[in-house]
């Protein structure tokens, strides 16, 4: 199944570009107050019964690249939202997501709830897949929500498979070939964003969930690029509304602003 969110736009390439640089500009800005891993805070009261989010930024990245998406998720007090930051020497994302097994099992202690819901962005969210499909994630993880995530390998910028991040992110790498292997009984839903003009998707195609075991929607946005669907404010509002929802009323609340491709 597949919805597209349309984002009006003229010039659709150029317009794409320059958002993006945009994003860029401000993101740079910002960066410096992401590199330190967030304190965990006490979980109120206000927060009683709803299903925490962890953000889980990309490739060389770290949390300030959620500022927005945060903000968005937040509103109203109704959500606990944390980030983690994974260590950017960072060699093997299956290793960073035995780390991310601790944090979520953290989370859940301190928020007194048996499930979190997990939003990543690019690597990000190849490290939520990975934990859910291969390290019994599943049990845990409500919802995962992924941004430009090659789920199915990428071959942008093949000058640097000398790191083995990136060479784990090729279709041919091992972990992907872990991630095609069956899950049956996955009980995690899943959502992929993706965008025809993200330029780090090669093909684009490569940010869908195509997994036969696995209950994936897989929204198409047009006219934003890579940094920019985890800022837009029709993205952010669209994962706000997959992460209130659940199975086909989050469908149906994603058709409000979306047809279906």
């Amino acid at each position: 199944m597949g919805v597209s969110i349309p984002v009006p736009v003229s010039g659709a390439a150029l317009r794409a570009g320059v958002l993006e640089a945009v994003v860029l500009g401000g993101h740079l800005l910002l960066y410096p107050t992401g590199i330190l891993q967030e304190k965990p805070a006490e979980t109120g009261r206000e927060h009683l019964g709803q299903t925490p989010a962890l953000l889980l930024h990309g490739f060389t990245d770290n949390r300030s690249i959620f500022v927005l998406l945060r903000r968005t998720l937040a509103a109203g007090g109704r959500r606990q939202v944390e980030t983690y930051n994974y260590s950017p020497f960072t060699r093997d994302l299956r290793v960073t997501a035995r780390h991310l097994a601790r944090r979520v099992e953290e989370l859940c202690e301190r928020s007194g709830q048996e499930q979190v819901d997990l939003v990543g962005h690019s690597l990000g969210g190849l490290v939520g897949r990975y934990y859910v499909q291969r390290l019994g994630g599943e049990a845990r993880v409500r919802t995962l929500v992924t941004l430009g995530t090659p789920h199915s390998g990428t071959r942008v910028a093949p000058f640097m498979d000398a790191h083995p991040l990136v060479r784990q992110m090729r279709p041919d790498s091992a972990v992907m070939a872990e991630l095609r292997a069956p899950a049956p009984g996955c009980r995690t839903r899943c959502v992929a964003f993706w965008s025809e003009f993200d330029e780090l998707m090669e093909p684009t195609e490569t940010a869908r969930i195509e997994h036969p075991d696995l209950r994936a929607e897989n929204v198409q946005v047009t006219g934003i690029g890579h940094l920019a669907l985890a800022a837009h404010p029709a993205v952010t509002a669209a994962v706000r509304r997959a992460l209130d929802g659940s199975g086909p009323a989050a469908v149906e609340s994603l058709g409000d602003a979306a047809s279906v491709a």
